[in-house]
């Protein structure tokens, strides 16, 4: 399983603001987008989920259009595009299991399937034996959990987080983050997050998208992005990304050669496994360290 290559030139005129950004993304890529509130993040993901109506632009997946600002729409639940936002926003009628096995149901897998697959989706995620809970027997980060297997269970061509783990405490957040890491390096799935915590960008994205007033300001792996800040509220971001001011570092494990440049796997001081992108050519060997440095102040 794969997903989609993703090509979304979005413009959006709303009252007194207005969004012109382009957001590409690889098949099996994770695309993280930052920005301050009212950049424009959540009507960029809108744009992409068939939400937002376009006025100009286009939104493409593989070699399909699926919206532009002319006749071209096609409806959100026909895109193969989830959205999953701060909230669960899961059935309260239906339990963990069927809440996850929704999706499959729907696109007429057996329900003996669909609800045994729903449970190996539970085990995946801590939640083995809670299959017959309903939501408001789960915490917030239990519900969350089952909102994630939910949207993986369906096979997306496109996923689409806006700030999924605000909502969350920092321990239950740090779980999640885990394991939304190890489930889309498995899946492959086409991933764009939206957060405003570059945590989330450097542990789980190869690119970071910035936006700020409507506009991408800059792009590329989260350590180029953040390492020379464009703007003041990425040299912000960045700073307080590395704690204390001191520099963000973490080991390189490996190093490998793809027709996009190089992809680096290394692993910060708390353990967590990163995957950066660098261009062709630049210097970069197992056992050697990434050092994020934020501005001076």
């Amino acid at each position: 399983m794969s997903g989609a290559v993703l090509d979304a030139q979005v413009r959006v005129d709303r009252g007194g603001f207005a969004l012109d950004a382009r957001l590409r993304a690889a098949s099996g890529e994770i695309v993280a987008v930052m920005g301050p509130s009212g950049a424009g993040k959540s009507t960029l993901l809108g744009a992409i989920a068939g939400f937002t109506t376009l006025t100009g632009g286009t939104v493409r997946l593989d070699d399909t259009t699926v919206q532009d600002a002319g006749s071209v729409d096609v409806p959100a639940r026909e895109r193969g595009v989830i959205l999953l936002g701060q909230q669960p926003r899961l059935f309260p009628h239906l339990s963990a299991r069927d809440n996850i096995a929704f999706g499959p149901r729907a696109r007429r897998v057996a329900k003996a399937k669909a609800r045994a697959d729903a449970d190996t989706w539970l085990e995946r995620i801590g939640l083995a034996g809670m299959g017959d809970r309903h939501p408001e027997r789960l915490s917030g980060g239990q519900q969350q959990r089952v909102a994630l297997a939910r949207a993986l269970a369906t096979s997306p061509r496109v996923l689409l987080l806006d700030e999924p783990l605000t909502s969350l405490d920092p321990e239950t957040a740090d779980g999640i983050r885990s394991l939304l890491r190890d489930a889309l390096a498995e899946t492959r799935i086409t991933t764009v997050l939206a957060t405003h915590d570059a945590t989330d960008a450097i542990a789980l994205a190869g690119r970071l998208l910035v936006l700020e007033h409507g506009r991408v300001t800059d792009e590329g792996s989260p350590a180029a992005v953040l390492g020379a800040p464009a703007t003041s509220f990425i040299a912000a971001v960045a700073l307080n990304a590395s704690a204390s001011g001191d520099p963000w570092e973490a080991k390189v494990e490996r190093v490998q050669t793809d027709a996009d440049g190089i992809r680096v796997h290394a692993r910060i001081a708390d353990g967590t496994p990163i995957e950066l992108g660098f261009p062709s050519g630049t210097p970069m060997a197992a056992g050697s360290t990434i050092s994020i440095r934020p501005p001076a102040s």
